[in-house]
Order: C-alpha cells, then structure tokens, then sequence
C-alpha cells in the first residue's frame, strides 16, 4: 500500500550538506534516491603507480554528494534493529537491500535522515566521520542501480498512447477491446539494458515497404525513443503464488526513468502475431536514480478517472485505496540534441512535457497483473510502463507521435534550431530524459537524468 507523509517529507527538515538545502536542487534531504557507484579516489601504489581502488558502493544522493551506506555502517551510525529488519549487517551494494520489506525500507530511509539531518544528534561529539562517509559526486562514477537485472518487463499503460498509434495503422479500431480490461505488456530483453549516457548503436534488422515485393536488411530508418517510467521489484514471490493489489507496492522499492529505444520500421513487419522482439530488444536505457516510493508519497494522486462507459478493474485489480492513491503525479520532459548543435553550443531543446498520472493503469496494477497467473517477481526486476503520452499534442512521448499530422496526412517534422528537421532519430542525436515531482507545501524532488547518443550502425 502507499506510504503515508511522515517527518521525513517536512519541508523545513535541512541538511549539514547545505547544496541540498539550495532551493533549486533536485536532491534534497526529501529526495534521498538510491544509488550505486564507484569512488574515482586515487592513490599511490607500491609500485608507483596511480591507481583508482575497487569500491563499488550503494549510496544516496544528497545535494551535490553521495552518502556512502557501507561507511555510515563502518562508522556505526544506524541501530543494530535496521540490520535486524534488513536481514543483512551489510549495506555494500544495493543487493543487500532487495529482498527486505516495506517497513524495512522505511526504517532504513528514516535511519539516514537522521544521519543526514542538520539538527540531528547522531554528529554531536562524531564530527569527523562527516568527511568518512560523503564524496562529491564529481569524484564518482554511476553505475547501474543494479549489477544484474534478472528480467524485464514493458508495458502498454498510456491509452492515450495506445489511441494514438492505434488510429495511426487502425483508423475504424484504434484501440483494442481487451485494453480497458487488462494490462498490456510483453517480456523485454534483460541482458541489453545500459545505464544512462550509454551510446546506442543503430541496430540493423529486415523492414519492408508497402509495395514491395519482398523485405530487406539493414539499418534502421526509423529510429525512435519512448518515455517511460520503470519500477524495480524488491521483495519478489514464489512461484504458483500471486501478489494481491492491497500488497503490490509492498515489494515496489522505487522508480527510475526508462527509454526504450525502437526501431519503428522493424516493429511494423514484425509485430505481428507475437509483437516486439528486435525492434525493441537492442537496447534500452535506465536512469541512475532510485527515487523511492516512500520519498513520493507527497506526490500521490487518484489513479487515472475511467471515462463514463469504461469498465471498472476487475476485483483482482481493485482496490479503493489503489484507486484513491494509485496514480503519481511526476513531470517528465524529453530533450534532444543533434551532433550540430552540441558542436555550436546551442541547448538541447524541449520536445515534449507530460506527467505520469496521465496513466491508464496504476504501478500496482502492473505489478498485481503481472504475477496474477502465478508467474514469480524476482528481486531486481525491471517493470517499465510504456510510453507515457498525455491529451495534448505536445505530451506525446515519442516521435512516432509527436511527429504525426492524422491519418492520411505526411509527418510534420521538428525544427531544430540549427535548421535541421526530425521525424525520427538521426546519428548524432542525444536524446535526454528528466523528471520531477512537485507540490505546494513540500520540496521538488528529481529523478535525474536518462541520456543516450545514436551510433551508426555496425555491419
């Protein structure tokens, strides 16, 4: 179930690392997204040499420092009954934390608020384990939130996503009739997820036109990003055993943002009958931050209101407090800059903005759907929602969308400020991904970055 707004969401709450007091930051004291990483510390070896030392670490974001969890641990400042909850006497990687529940996590998030606090007690006469246990994030390198992701999961839970493309290739049939009534979503590939600022090769696969007699092979011509929210699964279930809608979020650790990059001309003579597979699975892209579902509760809003007519969910996919709490209201906004207007300085401009409660189905929905049949959630899970399209022209969250005039009517390309136009990606291009959440009376919170460059493709 949601988490309710506790002491850990006060505005006023300041930390001794004043950058997360600064009132434009996304990394306040509020926030505290997890994160995993390496120190880029040196030192002198025996042999003379300078060398970077082994040390991959879990952590928080906290202004413009990482908070090592391992060294708060070294330095003894958590209490003996958060390894008790945790089930570990370790917090060395992000792993240690998977499998624990709810109220675990909550125990851990309040145990480094109180660390981090600027009144707290836990540096009264211990001042100098602050330089022990920080880093700035200058001097670290971000890693994936996660070493291994067992598995992925994409989902279709933007009906005005799905609208829109559906008038696109069925203009009298736009959406299908099972989409109001159970989660659409299909198993991704695991194994080529990269961390934000991965490049992203153009993948080459067969397409063919509408009048020709036979497909061809290739790059990919239409090259595409989508906006998405992912969400990684904690605590899992054992196979032969659902997860009911009233304890989906209870083995939700936190969101990210995802870009699942897709090869528009290959996924039109591929879909169908079994529906994405190399159009989607050469790459997606995941964010560094874990924003936790605890740090979002200020943000919560009724899960999206089913026009009159629509079913409601059925009971396995109800619940009144999903219902009232489901949805979460985060801005997310896509940018883009061509290889022409890095080299000239010139600002990555904005495509699109739109928010995340715009979503036809909730997270716990996801989550409930998913292992409804028994299928068993493993800790480490990556469960994406889909492209993350609004009402409105300019809240469509890929290409494919944005740049679609109706039916019938030719593509209107993007103007870039070089003069250059886009209907779809080119190589060069960098595409970057932001969210945000925030609410009058609590302070934003960010969820970072999620950026890709396209390569030319490899024969």
């Amino acid at each position: 179930m949601p988490y309710d707004i506790n002491e850990t969401h006060d505005p006023n709450l300041k930390s001794w690392v004043e950058s997360a007091n600064a009132p434009g930051t996304e990394f306040p004291i509020q926030n505290l997204p997890f994160v995993q990483f390496e120190s880029l510390e040196t030192f002198l070896a025996d042999d003379g040499e300078t060398r970077v030392p082994e040390h991959y670490s879990a952590g928080v974001r906290i202004g413009d420092h990482l908070l090592d969890l391992q060294r708060c641990v070294e330095e003894g400042l958590f209490k003996d009954e958060l390894f008790d909850a945790l089930g570990t006497p370790f917090l060395d990687s992000m792993e240690s934390i998977l499998d624990a529940d709810a109220e675990a996590w909550s125990m851990l998030r309040a145990g480094i608020v109180n660390i981090l606090r600027k009144d707290g007690a836990v540096f009264r006469g211990n001042a100098g384990a602050k330089s022990k246990i920080i880093l700035p994030i200058a001097d670290c390198r971000l890693l994936p939130i996660f070493k291994k992701i067992p598995n992925y999961t994409d989902f279709y839970a933007s009906i005005h996503h799905a609208s829109t493309v559906g008038a696109m290739f069925r203009p009298d049939n736009a959406l299908l009739p099972n989409y109001k009534w159970v989660p659409i979503g299909y198993h991704g590939r695991a194994s080529s997820i990269v961390p934000s600022g991965s490049t992203i090769t153009r993948p080459r696969g067969q397409t063919k036109a509408d009048d020709a007699p036979a497909p061809t092979f290739g790059p990919s011509k239409l090259l595409d990003y989508e906006l998405e929210v992912g969400f990684f699964v904690g605590r899992g279930n054992e196979l032969g055993t659902p997860i009911h809608i009233g304890e989906a979020e209870d083995h939700i650790l936190g969101l990210c943002l995802v870009n699942d990059w897709s090869a528009r001309d290959f996924q039109k003579w591929e879909y169908q009958p079994l529906g994405p597979f190399l159009a989607k699975n050469f790459a997606t892209s995941v964010s560094p931050y874990l924003v936790t579902m605890e740090a979002l509760a200020p943000f919560r809003v009724p899960a999206y209101p089913r026009p009159a007519g629509d079913p409601a969910p059925l009971p396995h996919l109800y619940s009144e407090r999903d219902q009232k709490l489901g949805g979460i209201d985060i801005t997310l906004e896509v940018f883009l800059a061509s290889k022409e207007m890095r080299e000239r300085g010139i600002a990555p401009i904005r495509l699109s903005r739109g928010s995340f409660k715009d979503m036809y189905w909730t997270i716990a929905q996801l989550l409930t759907h998913h292992a409804s049949n028994g299928c068993n959630m493993q800790p480490g899970d990556l469960l994406a929602s889909g492209t993350i399209s609004g009402p409105t022209p300019d809240s469509r969250g890929c290409l494919l969308e944005l740049t679609w005039d109706g039916p019938g009517k030719p593509r209107k390309p993007i103007e870039l400020p070089t003069g250059e136009k886009r209907t779809f990606l080119e190589d060069g291009d960098e595409v970057i991904m932001r969210g945000y959440c925030e609410r009058e009376g609590f302070r934003r919170i960010g969820f970072g970055e999620c950026r890709g460059i396209i390569a030319p493709s490899r024969a």
